[in-house]
């Protein structure tokens, strides 16, 4: 079984925990820092050692203003995950929001989460994309589904999390003409039965 505690990880830094209660230690002086991020390391279910899953780590995350992103399994006992403070204006998910409620509510929430969650509202990333999560089709997209045959018929049958995350992608246009382009683009390849803003392979 591995026992060497890390500090780095793929060329960045990393911080290997075994409770929740050392990583928020670890956030409450480290949530500033120059760096860009951390790898967190803990331990895998079957290891031998307690596991207290995903959730705790997260809620702890987002009581510092940070954010969870690419997971990596470090070897047959321990796994990866990557957090970074959240940049301004980026994508607030009902899910996320809904954790940052429940943080408040537990008397758990920073100060500096809290300065991260109010940069959200006064900028609009807090509201921004409720219409996406919620999957409400905006009236510019829906007049342009109906220019193009079995565009809203293709639209309609994507998954949600596909149609979630296009609305999204429409929805953080800060130009107008941005905006324009992404709703033509997307009518375009729905007629297709094909999604916008998907990787390309």
């Amino acid at each position: 079984m591995a026992d060497d505690r890390l500090d780095s990880y793929r060329g960045r830094p990393a911080f290997q925990a075994d409770h929740p209660d050392q990583w928020r230690a670890w956030l409450a002086e480290h949530h500033d820092d120059a760096e860009p991020g951390v790898w967190l390391v803990t331990w895998r279910r079957g290891s031998g050692h307690d596991v207290p899953g995903y959730e705790p780590w997260v809620l702890e995350a987002l009581a510092h203003g940070w954010i969870d992103g690419q997971a990596s399994t470090v070897d047959a006992d321990r796994h990866a995950l990557w957090f970074t403070r959240r940049r301004r204006g980026s994508r607030w998910s009902r899910l996320s929001k809904e954790r940052v409620a429940r943080v408040e509510a537990a008397g758990r929430m920073s100060d500096a989460g809290r300065a991260v969650v109010a940069a959200a509202e006064a900028d609009g990333s807090w509201t921004r994309f409720d219409d996406a999560e919620a999957l409400v089709v905006p009236d510019d997209l829906t007049a342009a589904l109906a220019e193009r045959p079995g565009a809203r018929e293709h639209f309609d049958a994507f998954t949600p999390g596909v149609r979630r995350d296009v609305l999204a992608w429409i929805a953080d246009a800060r130009r107008d003409g941005t905006r324009a382009r992404r709703v033509t683009e997307t009518a375009d390849l729905a007629a297709q039965g094909v999604p916008a803003h998907r990787p390309r392979r």
